[in-house]
């Protein structure tokens, strides 16, 4: 089975330039964990997450070490409101992993599994056609294998 006969291709994602606050209200309201980021050709230059959006609270080592190895928490989820004024382009991670639509599945889900991510865009001549997720692979193999028991 390859990508393309699992994919989504009804795919949310942003611009970029997007304020942090509107991908944030998009993620929270459609229980997403992150989304890729286009231009206005659908050429993907990137990927923003909660993971990216958390991180960018919590101070670097070096801050952390200047202040006697010790951070504050509670002082840094205040500082979400200044993170949520930034852009994607300030906090996307722009080297993306993507597969193809003929690739296999299982070839899919291992390079999820080897980059630590649960979905990963897929890209035909750096154009955006869909995205598949963990689970997507997972449902299809269940059927698969449902299919062959009879």
């Amino acid at each position: 089975m390859q990508v393309k006969d699992i994919m989504s291709t009804e795919v949310e994602t942003c611009l970029t330039g997007t304020s942090v606050k509107e991908v944030a209200t998009v993620m929270c309201l459609n229980k997403l964990n992150g989304l890729p980021v286009v231009d206005n050709d659908k050429n993907v230059i990137g990927v923003i997450s909660e993971k990216d959006i958390l991180f960018a609270m919590f101070p670097d080592m070096h801050d952390v070490m200047a202040s006697g190895g010790k951070a504050d928490f509670e002082d840094m989820e205040k500082d979400y409101t200044g993170i949520l004024t930034k852009t994607v382009d300030d906090l996307m991670t722009k080297t993306v992993a993507s597969v193809s639509s003929e690739m296999p599945i299982l070839r899919a889900a291992s390079m999820m599994w080897v980059y630590k991510i649960r979905r990963i865009p897929v890209i035909e001549h750096n154009k955006l056609v869909g995205i598949i997720s963990m689970g997507d692979v997972h449902k299809a193999v269940f059927q698969e294998s449902l299919l062959n028991k009879s």
